[in-house]
């Protein structure tokens, strides 16, 4: 059964994101189930009498998108990703190669100035 864990490098980089650890023999899921405990901000007596507090528990769903980009066509595609707040797929992949382009250009512009500033 794959495990999730939260691993992150020490400088922060990975932002915490679970890591499913997949068996060898094993594929990645294709939708996980999780469930979202949430205090409630209400308590009740626990079995010493203590207060305890109210934990509502929800079953949340997650899919795999790269197998609903395969799978659907493309409209009912970008219907899902605006329906969980993303743009199209053309939009997000034109706005992604322009911070791209932008990265380059700046990491260019260093190295030109770090060269630029070595003792002859």
């Amino acid at each position: 059964m794959p495990e999730i864990t939260y691993e992150g490098d020490d400088d922060g980089q990975l932002g915490n994101l679970p890591m499913v650890h997949v068996p060898m023999t094993e594929q990645m899921p294709l939708f996980l189930m999780l469930w979202e405990a949430r205090e409630n901000g209400s308590f009740e007596p626990g079995l010493d009498g203590e207060e305890v507090p109210v934990v509502e528990w929800d079953l949340r769903q997650y899919a795999r998108m790269d197998i609903l980009k395969e799978k659907l066509p493309s409209q009912i595609f970008d219907a899902v990703r605006m329906a969980l707040g993303l743009q199209p797929l053309a939009i997000a992949t034109a706005k992604g190669k322009e911070i791209s382009q932008r990265v380059r250009e700046n990491v260019a512009q260093a190295e030109q100035t770090s060269q630029g500033n070595k003792p002859m």
